[in-house]
C-alpha cells in the first residue's frame, strides 16, 4: 500500500498497521520516498489527486521493463481532475486495474471532530497582502471540496448557512461548497439526485470569538495541550526516571471519559479508579501513591495495561497542575473577569484596566500570558484607542511582538479604533453550575444550541439555497407520533449539525460540540475546522499575518 503525506495522517486516525495486516496489507510506505521494486507483487495507490502524487505514481509505472510492481489499484480522497486522469491514462492504462474516488478527504479526529490538515488556510484566509489573492481562491477551492467529502462520508446533503458578517469568507465558501455539493449528489453512483436532508452545516469566520482562543481553559484536555509540550498528540513524561511516550487518542477509553472534565474533577476521578483497581488485590493500602503503583505493575502484568493508562493521566494532570499553581492560578481569575465583564460574585467589572494592570505588573508571567491578558481587555471594550494600545505595549516591553495583537483586526475584530456597534448579547448562563475560574462558556455553544431549537437569525445566519429542508434539530415531535425509545436508533435518524470554522477551532469548541449533542439526545453535533488551535500557536500565526509568505503548493493541478 502506498500512501502521500495527506493519507498517511488519514489511515493514522483510523485505523492500526494490525488492521491493515489483517486486510493482507504487508508492506505500507510513502510514495514520495525512492523504493525497490516489487514485482510479483499488487500495489494498493491511497493517495491525494495533486499532480506531485501522481507523478510519483507514473514513476512506478514508467514502462512495461521497469514497473515496480505487478497492477496498480488508485483510490484518489477526492474529485481527481480530468488533466491528471487523462496523464494516467494516456501513460499506464494498462497497469492500472482500478481507479476509483472515495471522498474521504479530511481527517476523522475524533468521533465528532474532522479537520482538513490545512494549518496554512489560516494565512491565505486572514492575510491582508492583496498578491495572495490567487493563493486564497485556491485553497477556497480545496477546502470546499474537502468539506463536501466530509458531507458525503455522513450520507447528508445540508442546508449550508454562514455568519454574515463582518468578512466575507465564510459566504464565499459556502456559496463554493453549496455548488459543489449540488454537483456531487447530481453525478453520484446510483445517478438518482439526492434532495437536501435534515441537516445543516454552517460556516463561520475565526473572529466570531476571539475570547475562546487565548482563554486559559481547565478542562484537561484543553488545559494539557496549552500547558504542555503535546506535539502530534505525543505526551512525553518520566516515571521511574525514565523517558515514556503516550499517544492521547480515541482508543484510550479512559482519555475519552475524562478529556472534557475540569481539572479538579479529574484530579479526584483518577486516584479513585486507581484505588478500584488496587482494592482488587489489596496490593496497595491507603493512599494511592505513584511509587507503590510501580510495584503494584511489577506484580500484576494483567493489570498493567489498565494502570499504566491512569499513570499516564495522573502525570499529565500533576503536569497540568505544576504549571497551574504558580502563576496560572492566579491569572484565571483576572480573565474570567475581563472575559465576562463580572466577577465570581456576579458584580459588573467596573474598570477592566484595573484587572489588567496587576497582570501587567507581575514579573513572573511571560509575554504571551501577558499579551493574552492584554487581547481579553481589548476584546472586552470593544477596542481601543491608538495612544492606550502604544502605552499598554511600551509598559510591557512588547514592541516586536505587537503584531499579535493588532493583526487581530484582519480577522474581523475590533483592536484599533473602537468599534461603535454593540458586542453581540450572550445567553444568560449565571444559574448554571461551574467552577470560579471556569465562568466563561464559547460563543460555540450558543450558536449550536441555538441552531438546533431553530433560533439562529436569519438575516446574521442567511441560508446559500432558496429551500433548504425542513429544520428540526431539537426533534420535537407532534403528541400523535410515536416516541422513539432507543437512543442510537434516534441518532441514526436524527438530524446533523455540522459546523466548519475557517481558520481553527480550540480544544474548548471541540468540548461543547459534545456537550451539546449530549444534552440534545436527537442531533448530533459535528465540528470541524482548518487545523485545531492551541493559544500559542495562533498568536503566532496572527503576528505573522502581515509577512509575506512563501508560497505554499496545494492547488491540485499546478
Amino acid at each position: 500500500m502506498l500512501l502521500d503525506d495527506f493519507t498517511t495522517k488519514l489511515l493514522a486516525s483510523c485505523c492500526k498497521m494490525t488492521d491493515l495486516l489483517a486486510e493482507g496489507i504487508t508492506v505500507v510506505e510513502n510514495i514520495y520516498k525512492n523504493r525497490e521494486p516489487v514485482r510479483q507483487m499488487k500495489a494498493l495507490y491511497f493517495i491525494s489527486p495533486t499532480s506531485k502524487s501522481v507523478d510519483c505514481f507514473l514513476r512506478d509505472f514508467a514502462s512495461k521493463s521497469e514497473n515496480k510492481y505487478k497492477a496498480a489499484y488508485i483510490y484518489f480522497t477526492d474529485f481527481c481532475p480530468d488533466s491528471l486522469f487523462n496523464k494516467i491514462k494516456a501513460s499506464c492504462s494498462k497497469s492500472v486495474r482500478r481507479c476509483k474516488e472515495i471522498n474521504i478527504s479530511f481527517i476523522p479526529l475524533e468521533s465528532q471532530v474532522y479537520t482538513l490538515d490545512v494549518p496554512d488556510a489560516f494565512y491565505y484566509c486572514y492575510s491582508p497582502d492583496p498578491s495572495n489573492a490567487n493563493g486564497k481562491d485556491a485553497i477556497m477551492e480545496a477546502m470546499a471540496e474537502q468539506i463536501v467529502t466530509v458531507c458525503a462520508t455522513l450520507d447528508e446533503n445540508p442546508g449550508v448557512r454562514y455568519k454574515s458578517k463582518p468578512l466575507d469568507n465564510a459566504s464565499k465558501l459556502a456559496q463554493l461548497v453549496e455548488k459543489k455539493l449540488e454537483n456531487y449528489y447530481k453525478i453520484d453512483e446510483k445517478s438518482l439526485i439526492k434532495g437536501k436532508t435534515h441537516s445543516q452545516l454552517i460556516i463561520i469566520d475565526r473572529g466570531f470569538d476571539p475570547v475562546s482562543t487565548v482563554l486559559h481553559e481547565l478542562t484537561f484536555q484543553a488545559m494539557a495541550y496549552d500547558l504542555l509540550p503535546i506535539e502530534n498528540d505525543t505526551y512525553k513524561y518520566k516515571t521511574d526516571g525514565k523517558e515514556k511516550e503516550a499517544i492521547l487518542e480515541e482508543d484510550d477509553d479512559l482519555w475519552v471519559r475524562i478529556r472534557h472534565r475540569h481539572i479538579a474533577v479529574v484530579l479526584e476521578e483518577i486516584p479513585k479508579l486507581m484505588k478500584e483497581i488496587s482494592s482488587t488485590k489489596k496490593a496497595t493500602e491507603g493512599k494511592t501513591s505513584l511509587s507503590a503503583l510501580t510495584q503494584l505493575m511489577k506484580k500484576m502484568p494483567h493489570f498493567r495495561k489498565q494502570i499504566t493508562k491512569q499513570v499516564v493521566h495522573l502525570n499529565l494532570a500533576e503536569d497540568c497542575m505544576n504549571k497551574f499553581k504558580p502563576n496560572i492560578e492566579k491569572l484565571c481569575k483576572s480573565e474570567q473577569d475581563l472575559a465576562l465583564g463580572t466577577d465570581a460574585e456576579g458584580q459588573k467589572v467596573k474598570d477592566s484596566m484595573r484587572v489588567l494592570l496587576p497582570v501587567l505588573l507581575n514579573k513572573n508571567h511571560d509575554n504571551y500570558d501577558k499579551i493574552r491578558a492584554i487581547l481579553l481587555y481589548i476584546f472586552s471594550i470593544n477596542g481601543t484607542t491608538e495612544e492606550n494600545l502604544d502605552r499598554l505595549i511600551q509598559n510591557v516591553k512588547i514592541e516586536n511582538e505587537s503584531d499579535m495583537i493588532r493583526n487581530w483586526s484582519y480577522l474581523g475584530v475590533p483592536i484599533v479604533p473602537p468599534s461603535q456597534q454593540s458586542k453581540p448579547l450572550r445567553k444568560d448562563r449565571s444559574t448554571e453550575e461551574t467552577f470560579q475560574l471556569s465562568r466563561w462558556t464559547p460563543f460555540i455553544k450558543d450558536i449550536l444550541e441555538d441552531a438546533i431549537d431553530n433560533r439562529l437569525d436569519s438575516k446574521e445566519w442567511p441560508y446559500c439555497s432558496q429551500c433548504p429542508a425542513v429544520w428540526n434539530g431539537s426533534g420535537a415531535v407532534s403528541a400523535r407520533q410515536k416516541p422513539r425509545t432507543n437512543y442510537l436508533e434516534d441518532r441514526k435518524n436524527g438530524s446533523k449539525l455540522i459546523i466548519f470554522v475557517i481558520g481553527g477551532i480550540t480544544y474548548s469548541e471541540m468540548r461543547c460540540a459534545y456537550e451539546v449533542s449530549q444534552a440534545h439526545k436527537s442531533c448530533e453535533v459535528i465540528i470541524g475546522s482548518t487545523h485545531i488551535l492551541t493559544p500559542r500557536k495562533l498568536l503566532d500565526d496572527i503576528k505573522m499575518l502581515n509577512k509575506p509568505k512563501d508560497k505554499v503548493s496545494f492547488i491540485k493541478d499546478e
